[in-house]
């Protein structure tokens, strides 16, 4: 049975320095873990059959609150669930991203991979509609995008 602390977060931040799943796996990797699972969500280099040159992510001065938010009110929802501990490590890129960043990258490390799974997915989710950040796509015939603003 789990117990209240069965979950540690060991990061979710967002980032203005370069970002990895090495990283990430690198921080929740434990002798309890039999699965690490991962995702990290990096720069195309096109967007609706238009090619990208290049992305900015903007946030809202509180996202780093709500980004902790987020991954602490997933953990409250999940605690009580794992037999060993769960591991979490969440961050999202901001500023100027050249093609093949990350600007997303999440890792779960837990005792079975069903649970890893679950939660990294669920985790993406909830960072990807919850957190207050904005997408800038420069393309490569001058034209400029925002994805995210004003939703």
């Amino acid at each position: 049975m789990g117990t209240e602390t069965d979950f540690e977060v060991v990061s979710a931040v967002l980032s203005a320095e370069p970002i990895s799943v090495d990283q990430a796996i690198a921080a929740v990797e434990s002798e309890t873990a039999g699965a690490v699972v991962s995702f990290s969500g990096v720069v195309r280099n096109h967007d609706s059959g238009k090619p990208v040159d290049r992305l900015s992510y903007s946030a809202h001065p509180t996202a780093h609150r709500i980004m902790a938010d987020v991954v602490a009110q997933l953990v409250a929802e999940h605690s009580g669930e794992a037999e060993q501990p769960v591991r979490i490590w969440a961050a999202h890129r901001i500023g100027m991203l050249e093609i093949g960043d990350p600007a997303l990258v999440c890792a779960v490390a837990a005792a079975h991979r069903g649970q890893a799974f679950a939660v990294c997915s669920e985790l993406v989710d909830r960072v990807k509609l919850q957190v207050p950040i904005w997408k800038e796509q420069f393309f490569s015939d001058g034209t400029v995008e925002w994805v995210g603003a004003g939703e």
